[in-house]
């Protein structure tokens, strides 16, 4: 019996036009970024693919290991990231009230 195996350098690209072409999980879309921030967050792998919902365990491997491997690249996106976030929330005033949902 044989057993198909997966290239594991396939699981995350990055695809012009797609997020700004920022590293993501192949056929996903779900960047690497979101999934370090879950990461950074507290959750373990196995709590990201279940908070994410459509990911393998492998994909979200996948992601950490390309995070560990490249990490000033993924901090530098997180850091404009919420630079931008912060840019954007005092041009609209920031004080909005609370979601309540």
């Amino acid at each position: 019996m044989t057993t198909a195996s997966t290239n594991i350098g396939t699981l995350v690209t990055r695809t012009p036009g797609l997020h700004g072409g920022s590293p993501h999980i192949s056929g996903k879309g779900i960047t690497v970024r979101r999934v370090v921030t879950w990461y950074k967050r507290g959750l373990n792998a196995e709590e990201i693919c279940d908070r994410i919902g459509n990911l393998t365990l492998a994909e979200v491997y996948a992601a950490l290991t390309y995070y560990h491997a490249n990490k000033t690249e993924i901090e530098t996106d997180l850091a404009m990231q919420a630079a931008e976030a912060k840019r954007l929330e005092s041009l609209h005033g920031g004080n909005q009230p609370a979601s309540h949902e």
